[in-house]
């Protein structure tokens, strides 16, 4: 009877063979991913990585389905609204392939569980919310003292962005030009910038909520991305192909038909880059709001630090 767990798995990813040999689909058998963040490009790029055969899953992410997801997230749906993220795919993988191992973590990514999510995980690949810097800049920085890869795909309008990080690259922070101390609305701002081909693009500016974390984004431009993400996790594992490594990453548009190479925008201080930022700002209100009001808060915070000084030194 054909019913042996390997001839299964054999026959479950058949398909592959001719585009892989048997030796490298054996390779993404063996290989485990971590995913971090389950929603619009997360979920998708679970699906495409678990139906290539990848054998091992660490899932990240702390939120639920909800009637808003339906749009992009390939795991919203009716019968799953209110239901936890991380479970409903992690059931979706054992679905494909149930023999595959599945770790989850359904508080997300913490301080306090970073470790254990990279634990034996080969390459991690970014799935976190746009809007969840602070969590993105720990994990990466985590990733690269470990030696891991992580691959970084994301829908920027109609089309995908796409590079990885390898561990003795540029770093995240330095491709984006993130420092401690910018602004959040700053680190977003130069997330996005390189990220995409400017300040001039598709997305209507008055559809970005930065303020209440809103904005446009399109299944067809999630499946894009999860179709380079899975492209990209392929090349590392099996070592063909010439990886998107950051520096050198690419954006495709398939509404213009143009594909354009990503490369570090001017550092926000700068000359340029304060020129940009004002650009930026002035084109994109809640974006300039949300730096106003942390400005604002430090102040408080600052005063407060003072006068609380010069009563001690009374």
């Amino acid at each position: 009877m054909e019913n042996s767990t390997q001839f299964q798995y054999d026959r479950a990813f058949a398909r592959n063979i001719g585009l892989l040999n048997t030796e490298e689909q054996g390779r993404l058998s063996r290989s485990r991913i971590g995913l971090a963040g389950l929603g619009g490009v997360g979920g998708a790029h679970l699906q495409t990585l678990a139906r290539m055969g990848l054998g091992a899953f660490n899932l990240a992410d702390p939120d639920i389905f909800e009637v808003v997801n339906f749009n992009r997230q390939l795991g919203a749906n009716m019968s799953t609204v209110g239901q936890s993220k991380v479970e409903v795919m992690a059931q979706a993988v054992r679905e494909i392939n149930p023999d595959a191992a599945v770790r989850t973590f359904p508080q997300g990514i913490t301080p306090e569980n970073m470790n254990a999510f990279l634990d034996g995980v080969d390459i991690v690949v970014d799935g976190i919310e746009f809007f969840r810097i602070e969590v993105r800049r720990s994990l990466y920085a985590e990733c690269r003292r470990k030696g891991i890869p992580v691959v970084n795909a994301g829908p920027i309008g109609y089309g995908a962005a796409v590079m990885v990080f390898l561990p003795g690259g540029i770093s995240f922070d330095d491709y984006f030009g993130i420092r401690d101390g910018m602004t959040r609305a700053e680190m977003l701002l130069a997330f996005g910038l390189g990220l995409g081909p400017g300040l001039k693009g598709h997305i209507a500016p008055e559809s970005v909520d930065m303020e209440r974390e809103k904005g446009p984004a399109l299944a067809s431009a999630c499946m894009l991305c999860a179709a380079a993400a899975g492209t990209e996790v392929l090349k590392l594992i099996v070592g063909r192909g010439r990886v998107s490594r950051a520096g050198r990453g690419v954006y495709f548009d398939p509404l213009s038909g143009r594909t354009l190479a990503l490369r570090r925008r001017p550092a926000l201080t700068s000359l340029r880059g304060r020129v940009i930022r004002w650009l930026a700002f002035r084109r994109i209100a809640s974006l300039r709001r949300l730096h106003e009001r942390e400005l604002q808060e430090r102040a408080g915070k600052a005063g407060s630090l003072n006068v609380m000084a010069n009563a001690a030194s009374v």
